[in-house]
């Protein structure tokens, strides 16, 4: 079968491109061809998948998005009808995979008032009322409860065509034992020693990472704690804002921020703790890979995948209404206690658990199966057609 996926952007850093590219390579390891359209592509293209660059351009992101998908509407109509998978929010759409959060939840809790009047929330609120509401055909994968219970708040009615998947970590964040040595070099390249207590962060997207959260609740910290403490920061955003913050915190020299990286599983043996205060998160692999990988993690309840750190036992969760004088003496706790706690064994005992591992497969389940669907109702089109000439 043939497909057609939809992707505004594709960089290797993203959770959401990660989980589209995963999701791709498993429908092509079936023996299914693979269309990508997209507006821009960074990093290395997999063998068999075939990218195509939409040619459209425009002074804001609205524009762009819109004309994006008039290009797609005109140019996937003139050609066989194939089962379109989308990893954004969109018209369109057979599949939507739902990286992102509830916007309509995220406008209300998350935006002051004026919001509501600016042409930004207008075309996001259309283009999730397209997918969502009573009148859309569209099948919708999530990845956690939380995502589920705001989709259903919001869109009464959409339940019989969403699916709950599963996690999709990658295995090479599974250990048996944490490995110190194994991140040495990244110490070595941070320039801190062994005995300096390194608190890690990662995601592209600084502000909704909770970034600023951060780096209060190290600024926090008690003098002679803190001088031991070195934070790294790892994502793909715009950094200015927030080395300012760090430098009016008095962190300057306490604070590494690295670009994407591909030594990841390394990072999360060198680290001590993670920290991951996001103010919202559709779910948040970083915290189940992880767990996986011993680490102990602070996070809010607002990650979708929060409650994994809860059931593995394998961290601290900051409770809603977010409170950052909650987050500072979490930090502090869990820190005193890094040498005493069971945070680490217990995290990688729940990766011992292979459902952890199996969202690629169960994706393409569902979306071959609406592709046959499809298929199905050509089939059914022709012979009726063929049934009226005759």
């Amino acid at each position: 079968m043939k497909f057609s996926f939809l992707i505004y952007s594709y960089f290797p850093y993203g959770g959401q491109q990660r989980d589209f590219l995963r999701i791709a390579q498993e429908i092509l390891a079936r023996g299914n061809e693979v269309d990508v359209y997209t507006l821009s592509w960074q990093g290395d293209i997999p063998a068999k998948l075939n990218v195509i660059l939409v040619p459209v351009k425009a002074f804001s992101r609205i524009s762009l998005y819109r004309r994006y998908t008039k290009w797609i509407e005109t140019t996937l109509g003139s050609a066989s009808r194939t089962c379109v998978v989308g990893f954004n929010k969109m018209p369109l759409l057979d599949v939507y995979f739902a990286a992102d959060p509830c916007f309509l939840e995220k406008a209300e809790n998350q935006r002051a008032a004026y919001y509501k009047y600016t042409g930004r929330y207008r075309h996001f609120k259309e283009y999730e009322r397209l997918v969502f509401d009573d009148a859309s055909q569209t099948e919708i994968l999530l990845l956690s409860p939380q995502q589920q219970r705001a989709f259903r708040h919001y869109y009464p009615g959409c339940e019989s065509r969403i699916h709950e998947l599963p996690p999709g970590i990658s295995k090479d964040r599974k250990v048996d034992r944490r490995d110190p040595k194994i991140g040495e070099h990244i110490r070595k390249e941070i320039g801190i020693s062994d005995e300096t207590i390194l608190i890690l962060q990662i995601g592209s997207g600084f502000r909704v990472k909770g970034v600023d959260r951060s780096l209060e609740a190290i600024a926090a910290l008690p003098a002679l704690l803190k001088k031991d403490i070195h934070y790294l920061l790892i994502g793909q955003d715009k950094s200015n804002r927030f080395v300012k913050l760090a430098n009016k915190l008095g962190l300057t020299e306490q604070v590494t921020i690295f670009s994407g990286r591909d030594d990841v599983p390394d990072m999360l043996q060198a680290a001590n703790l993670m920290l991951h205060p996001a103010y919202s998160e559709s779910a948040g692999y970083v915290l189940l890979e992880a767990t996986i990988a011993g680490l102990p993690i602070l996070t809010t309840a607002s990650c979708g995948y929060a409650f994994h750190i809860e059931k593995a036992k394998s961290g601290e969760v900051c409770p809603l209404p977010f409170q950052q004088k909650k987050l500072n003496e979490k930090l502090l706790n869990m820190l005193e206690a890094l040498g005493s706690a069971n945070w680490s064994s217990a995290g990688i005992e729940y990766g011992k658990n292979e459902s952890l591992y199996t969202m690629p497969a169960a994706a393409a389940d569902i979306i071959e199966a609406n592709a046959r669907k499809i298929e199905q109702s050509k089939v059914a089109t022709t012979e009726d057609k063929m049934v009226l000439r005759s």
